[in-house]
């Protein structure tokens, strides 16, 4: 066994939560001497964070969303090597709301309150068909009551941004090393590590988990030694969910003509976003499932499926339903097969709230979590971890972030700002 010279604080995870937190630590004066552990070079193998594209947008039935996206956007605009290297792309979204739904009037009731009504350009069916080239021509607009277009949303590309960011924070002075996490230590007097699958132990005086859908399984074993009962186990705060993605590679003269289509926001039931540079169009449902497991203590945990690239036949063809609403004509009826899908993992709260918060149990007081995406929160990639340095210095972040992050010992009763996306299904009912 192998143990690294120790630092002042170790982030497991180079994902959104993890980059941000170091990022944001660099620019203390003085630098703490900052660890970011992953299991693969920057950006890190496939995870919610490094997918090919984000959303980046402010419409949130949450007021606190509301004003979290409009700072992150802002970020985005403003940062610049961001700038440079032209990740953030404010195409606009097209959102259309289910003819029951409330979501679309609480949005706008948000902005109104935000000041931001320019974010709101009402349009009809008919208008919404001959946009964009007419390109929305064929959608099956049956469930739909209202559409509106919102100018200040985009995609960013998501990769890309997220290796951009982990250079900036290396070059600040954090130290980037591979490792894959196994499980959390704890030496007789009480001084906590991660030990990789290589034997190395890394130890700091405060270990950030910014771990996402893997938070359980690295966290089952120091569960299991400190017999922590299972309301104190993390798997009461987030589960690992997944959902499945698919992927369309343009024609030339596609792609010219796909470039027009903003986000498209099909209602609740998942997004289109634009074709990337080299002619990837991205679809996303909202049908999300779990792979729960038994630990050999016999605790149950979700975990994600170890390949996020074979995906089952049964879940393919759920998929390809789902969608072929969207975009009939580029889907040729559903005769058109993606290029590839992919599984895609990120940890969910039952409120879709992150938890970015000091571990409960005081025997693992120096242990701090920054998870739970739940989907939702890649766009806080330049902002979120100034929230993070402040819970592992003790700084209130005011008491709507503090509460709304913290461990939960009661879920709270009420609407989740992503809630379509509580997953449903196991993922063993769809192979």
């Amino acid at each position: 066994m192998t143990v690294d010279t120790p630092y002042e604080i170790l982030i497991v995870g180079a994902g959104i939560f993890g980059v941000s937190t170091a990022y944001h630590l660099s620019l203390q004066t003085p630098q703490p001497r900052i660890l970011l552990l992953d299991r693969s070079p920057a950006p890190p193998l496939p995870a919610a964070s490094t997918d090919l594209n984000k959303i980046i947008r402010a419409d949130y039935t949450n007021p606190l969303y509301m004003a979290l996206g409009f700072e992150a956007i802002e970020a985005w605009q403003s940062h610049p090597c961001f700038q440079a290297a032209g990740v953030h792309h404010p195409t606009g979204w097209i959102c259309m709301d289910e003819k029951d739904s409330k979501t679309a009037i609480r949005v706008r009731e948000n902005f109104h309150r935000a000041g931001h009504d320019d974010c709101v350009v009402d349009m009809t069916e008919e208008e919404v068909r001959q946009a964009w080239g007419g390109l929305l021509q064929q959608t099956d607009c049956s469930p739909f009551g209202s559409y509106y277009f919102n100018p200040s949303a985009g995609w960013a590309d998501a990769g890309k941004a997220l290796q951009i960011l982990t250079h900036e924070a290396v070059q600040r002075g954090v130290r980037f090393k591979t490792g894959e996490a196994r499980r959390i230590t704890r030496d007789n007097g009480g001084s906590l590590g991660v030990k990789t699958a290589d034997g190395t132990v890394y130890r700091a005086d405060k270990v950030v988990l910014a771990t996402g859908a893997w938070t359980s399984q690295l966290m089952s074993s120091i569960e299991d030694e400190l017999e922590l009962p299972d309301v104190n186990r993390v798997e009461r705060q987030i589960t690992a969910a997944g959902v499945c993605v698919s992927h369309f590679r343009l024609t030339p003269a596609e792609q010219e003509r796909y470039a027009q289509l903003p986000v498209f926001v099909y209602g609740g039931q998942g997004e289109v976003i634009p074709p990337t540079a080299d002619g990837i169009l991205k679809f996303t449902t909202a049908s999300s499932f779990t792979n729960t497991i038994q630990t050999a203590s016999g605790h149950e945990i979700s975990v994600p499926v170890q390949d996020q690239l074979t995906v089952p036949q049964k879940l393919q063809e759920r998929h390809l339903n789902e969608i072929r609403p969207r975009l009939p004509e580029l889907l040729n009826e559903g005769r058109r097969r993606p290029e590839w899908y992919r599984l895609c993992w990120d940890a969910i709260s039952p409120s879709q709230h992150p938890l970015i918060t000091r571990h409960p149990d005081p025997r693992l007081a120096n242990l701090y979590l920054a998870v739970g995406g739940s989907f939702h929160s890649y766009k806080f990639l330049p902002t979120i971890g100034r929230y993070v340095v402040n819970v592992l210095q003790g700084v209130s972040n005011g008491p709507e972030k503090d509460e709304a992050w913290a461990w939960k010992t009661i879920q709270p009763d009420e609407k989740g700002v992503h809630e379509k996306l509580i997953p449903s299904t196991e993922f063993r009912e769809l192979v």
